[in-house]
């Protein structure tokens, strides 16, 4: 039996496939429109998975969409109807389009495509929290979902119990974390929807000065975790923009504009904001054990992915054991969606499985070295094609002597995190590597911290950490025995050029770092690759980003690899068994030139 997940409309719009139950296919669409965050219909996205199961639409048994279309256009009728007049701006804006096309689903569904079977509408919540439940390994676990907003709850503890999920609360729009952090999102000068991760970097150059003014102005913060937020100081209810001049006038200014320096007052907010966060989190997911009666804990929504709350969390005891969806945010809500078909509506039976039924997160496009190097040859790029053997040496060689490798291997990931499959590797024992990729490779700001892989049997000899972190959502303390002692007194950027570790390119300017375990259970080649490099140097970490730019999402394709590979100073590509190395290829029209130069901070 086939289901078909499908989330769009709103930003990271997804496709995926089940097959009894099974995850057999899952991307999402931005990785095939090569639009960051595509919000638009998945029609790539849906061929994928078709194709990858070999089958046509007439194969479905049902189509599962992730949210309530009607239900969320009452709430924004109701919202903008509560403020008038103002927000007839922004309402003359949004309600055309929902009218004129994303009310009509279903009919867009049967007619892209050309599909007569059953339609199946969750509840945004309810997918988002079968998201985390169902494939976690847990026979019952209490279900935490956090995220922007859905029709109109924002944040909901759910039960889960075999095949089952029931949503006993829920938190209602406009109270809302996810709403709260993308309001500093937009304050401190970075995109809603995509920059909150850049201000849970920057939170640690910061100082959390601000907290009380934000728990003594902004919200009403309740024991359980439930709050109300003061909207005089918020426009996202009716406006453009999500703050108000109110806001403006509390925090000593207007936003902070785009591109522009990034100033104390920032990075002040950032660690306020965070420390806010964490502190919700805390209570919330407290009252959802309480409530639920299970030491078990499943997180979902875009909250669900801010991996700092997450260690924290994971270490405050709350819960015995933590499981996070990799796709927390909207493109696993795909995912939710489809196995709430699967259990609730066709009723079926549920075993978990020991550690999860993701899969590693490997489920999207994958390509042989046939095809890679049928490419190449199309493309006219020099290539080395060696055993598995000689190739694992040869990379672990090259990180260990510095160079920057592009790394290309198997199933691409699911999920906003590049987990070994779409990779850029460097070795974290450099101290410059940091700020080689982030200014040379990445071409984003040098504050960003970098995630370390490492072998699962060694991950507690180098970090606090007792627990697998597989989908890397998970941030925890450099261990100290490889810590170095801080003297200066710098602050802010000035934290960048201090060593804190022998690992100095994966230690964050706080001494932690965000955590890929790797085990080799889905993705063996990386496993040894790794490996390679502990023989050579008795290092079992490398440095582990995503394999694209900023502003564009991470490769899908062998031509969208090469094309990276080419345009930054990436020294070596490595896509299945074939080597390319950067000295040996033709010229290339490198029309991101520009780029080497920016320096945002």
């Amino acid at each position: 039996m086939y289901i078909l997940g499908i989330s769009c409309y709103y930003h990271d719009s997804a496709a995926v496939l089940l097959r009894n139950g099974e995850v057999v296919a899952a991307a999402q669409e931005e990785r095939f429109s090569r639009i960051k965050h595509d919000p638009g219909f998945p029609r790539k996205a849906i061929q994928f998975c078709l194709t990858e199961a070999k089958i046509s639409v007439k194969d479905l048994e049902a189509i599962a969409f992730y949210d309530k279309p009607f239900l969320k256009f009452e709430r924004i009728l109701e919202t903008y109807l509560g403020y008038v007049p103002r927000g007839l701006r922004s309402a003359w804006k949004a309600l055309p389009i929902w009218i004129k096309e994303k009310l009509w689903i279903s009919d867009l569904l049967r007619n892209e495509l050309d599909y007569e079977g059953k339609l199946l509408f969750p509840e945004h919540h309810e997918s988002h929290a079968a998201s985390a439940f169902f494939p976690s390994p847990f026979e019952k676990a209490a279900i935490l979902t956090l995220d922007g907003v859905g029709e109109w709850a924002t944040s909901s503890i759910a039960t889960g119990d075999g095949n089952a999920i029931h949503i006993v609360k829920e938190l209602n729009f406009p109270h809302s974390l996810g709403l709260l952090y993308s309001a500093f999102t937009y304050f401190t000068g970075f995109k809603v929807n995509s920059g909150e991760y850049k201000l849970m970097g920057l939170a640690p150059y910061g100082k959390p000065v601000y907290t009380d003014k934000i728990f003594d102005k902004l919200i009403d913060l309740r024991p359980d975790g439930s709050f109300r937020m003061n909207m005089r100081y918020f426009e996202y209810t009716y406006g453009l923009k999500m703050t108000s001049k109110n806001f403006d006038k509390l925090f000593g200014g207007s936003a902070r504009k785009p591109e522009t320096k990034i100033t104390q007052r920032e990075m002040d907010l950032a660690a306020s904001v965070q420390k806010v966060t964490e502190e919700i989190v805390f209570r919330m997911a407290k009252h959802a054990v309480e409530t639920t009666g299970s030491r078990n804990l499943c997180l979902a929504g875009g909250v669900a992915l801010n991996c700092v709350a997450n260690g924290k969390l994971l270490r405050s005891g709350i819960a015995d054991d933590i499981w996070i969806q990799p796709a927390a945010g909207d493109a696993g809500g795909a995912l939710g969606a489809a196995m709430t078909a699967h259990y609730h509506y066709f009723g079926k039976d549920r075993k978990p499985e020991p550690h999860d039924s993701m899969k590693g997160s490997y489920l999207g496009p994958e390509f042989s070295d046939d095809e890679i190097k049928a490419f190449a040859k199309e493309e006219g790029a020099v290539y080395h094609a060696i055993t598995q053997e000689q190739m694992l040496t040869d990379t672990a060689n090259a990180i260990a002597s510095g160079e920057v490798v592009g790394w290309f291997q198997g199933k691409m990931e699911f999920g906003p995190r590049a987990l070994g499959a779409r990779s850029i590797l460097g070795d974290p024992r450099s101290a410059e590597m940091q700020r080689t990729l982030n200014l040379k490779i990445k071409f984003r700001e040098s504050f960003r911290p970098f995630a370390p892989s490492v072998l699962l049997p060694q991950v507690s000899e180098y970090f606090d950490l007792v627990k697998e972190s597989p989908y890397m959502l998970i941030v925890a303390d450099v261990a100290e025995r490889i810590r170095t002692q801080i003297k200066s007194d710098a602050s802010g950027f000035d934290k960048l050029y201090e060593i804190r570790s022998e690992l100095p390119a994966i230690t964050h300017v706080d001494g932690s770092a965000r955590i890929q375990t790797v085990d080799g259970r889905w993705n063996s080649k990386y496993y040894k690759l790794i490996n390679a490099f502990y023989e050579q140097t008795g290092c079992p970490v490398v440095i582990n980003t995503s394999f694209n730019v900023r502003g564009e999402p991470i490769v899908c394709t062998p031509e969208e690899a090469y094309k990276c590979f080419m345009r930054t100073r990436m020294d070596r590509l490595v896509m299945g068994n074939i080597v390319f190395l950067k000295t040996e290829q033709p010229k290339y029209d490198d029309d991101m030139k520009w780029k080497e130069e920016f320096v945002l901070d």
